[in-house]
């Protein structure tokens, strides 16, 4: 029984992405984008746990 009631709502929710408009503000999109460091990957944990692992080793 619940099937139909499910489609219908999937057919709406595709119907809306498909036909509606978005404002996109590109100007922050192409700053987004374009934004370059050196330091693209920085580990927010490394400075908080030694590396007891590469320890146990040696």
């Amino acid at each position: 029984m619940g099937r139909g009631r499910q489609k219908a709502k999937h057919t709406k929710i595709a119907r809306e992405l498909k036909y509606d408009t978005y404002n996109v503000n590109f100007s922050s999109l192409e700053k987004e984008l374009a934004h370059s460091d050196d330091d693209q990957y920085v580990d927010k944990w490394a400075d908080q746990y030694s590396d007891e692992y590469e320890d146990e080793k040696a």
